[in-house]
């Protein structure tokens, strides 16, 4: 069972790890550019016997290579030391340059500091999905609850160039790994879909999904028909077959097209002209306990109820006027969007 948002140490490792490249680059340089300034400014002062600001000075404007003139006149020795520091000190702060634009050009501190957001982000997510996979599955699911205003997040191990100006907000990690899924917010999470690329990673997803958080909702995909059972024994809520439900699409938009053309036009995303909801039906709402013909949807929002799913999960299709409506019950509403958004208004209420 989920135990808080507490990052476990190997959680903790992933995110050090994340950023330990940068910080050391950024040490190096910086221990780099110290020594040389340090041990500049000593050997005007040994071989000079200047104080230390003007040894400091006459080190910097040589590291620059500004070229004013020397702050006192110099020795033999002084000379030959600022020899040795032009080569070595020069070099060396051209390289601390170049490798300091290169954190900056190539995105290295942009990705750090994006990653912070992001994190900030997440924490502060509750009653949001997490989608697991951003293939070709995950991308139409992201649409979808994205046009329909649902938090979520993603988890890739990998964000590819294609996916980099895209708008879901990714959580770079492996998703079949528990401190991935606690730092992805699961113990708040209202659910999570696995869609990886094989049934192994699904599996284990789930399993440790429904290890961390006992109430979630779970849906995942199915390649093989022999692993849907395994998926529902494993914690899954639905499981889904791809291959399985396209077979029967296609098959059906020859048996019958005008079924698939009116279901596809009912159930499409930003339709404006007809939509099918969800309204579930909670206690102590004025809806519950009364029949379809007193509660009066379609004379008042101008809907059809074409299906009631009963709490214990049996589906009443085509209720009739005398159906009554009870406490858990979901009502599955056909009609114009702005109706359905006034039931749903209801509902809430």
């Amino acid at each position: 069972m989920w135990q808080g948002s507490g990052c476990s140490p190997a959680c903790t490792s992933m995110k050090i790890q994340s950023h330990i490249d940068l910080r050391k680059k950024i040490i190096v340089l910086a221990c780099l550019l110290t020594f040389i300034v340090s041990m500049g400014t000593a050997g005007y002062m040994v071989t000079e016997g200047w104080g230390a600001f003007d040894s400091f000075y006459m080190v910097v404007i040589t590291l620059a290579t500004i070229g004013y003139q020397e702050v006192h006149p110099m020795s033999v020795s002084g000379r030959s030391f600022t020899i040795v520091l032009i080569i070595f000190g020069v070099g060396a702060l051209a390289y601390t340059v170049n490798t300091a634009m290169r954190i900056v050009l190539e995105g290295e501190l942009q990705e750090v500091l994006g990653r912070r957001k992001m994190e900030k982000k997440i924490k502060g997510m509750t009653d949001h999905y997490i989608i697991c996979g951003y293939g070709r599955m995950g991308q139409i699911i992201c649409r979808e609850l994205r046009s329909n205003d649902v938090p979520y997040l993603v988890i890739e191990k990998e964000r590819s160039e294609e996916h980099l100006d895209s708008e879901e907000l990714f959580f770079t990690g492996d998703a079949t790994k528990d401190e991935v899924l606690i730092e992805a917010g699961i113990g708040r999470a209202a659910g999570l879909i696995s869609v990886l690329s094989t049934d192994a990673q699904n599996l284990f997803v789930v399993l440790s999904a429904r290890g961390l958080n006992p109430t979630l909702k779970i849906v995942a995909r199915a390649g093989e028909e022999s692993t849907e059972s395994k998926l529902i024994r494993a914690g899954a809520d639905r499981v889904v077959s791809p291959y399985h439900i396209g077979g029967l699409k296609m098959a059906q938009t020859i048996l019958k097209p005008a079924v698939v053309d009116f279901l596809e036009f009912a159930t499409k995303s930003g339709n404006i002209e007809l939509q099918m909801e969800e309204l579930t039906v909670t206690q102590g709402s004025e809806f519950a306990n009364r029949t379809l013909s007193d509660l009066g949807i379609g004379r008042k929002f101008g809907v059809i109820i074409v299906a009631v799913k009963r709490s214990a999960g049996e589906m009443l299709f085509n209720p009739t006027h005398k159906s009554i409506v009870e406490p858990g019950d979901t009502l599955i509403a056909l009609g114009e969007v702005s109706k359905l958004k006034n039931l749903e208004k209801m509902f809430r209420k």
